[in-house]
């Protein structure tokens, strides 16, 4: 499963991730590749705790880049 993660930098230059198709699944880290591969396992733990609960897994959010020529 692939999912959209959103990534950004605070004041202090950590790097702030999250998915926005499971809410309150959020990670950091100090480098862009660090804070990645904390959000990976933060989602590995979300749907298997998903799962163990027998709660549903949100499908990915469709994504699509529209061009616009001014």
């Amino acid at each position: 499963m692939n999912y959209r993660v959103l990534i950004e930098r605070d004041e202090n230059g950590m790097f702030i991730i999250e998915c926005p198709s499971l809410p309150g699944c959020i990670s950091q880290g100090k480098t862009r590749d660090e804070a990645i591969e904390n959000i990976r396992d933060a989602i590995k733990g979300y749907l298997e705790s998903l799962k163990r609960h027998n709660e549903p897994i949100p499908p990915p959010i469709e994504e699509e880049i529209v061009e616009i020529v001014a």
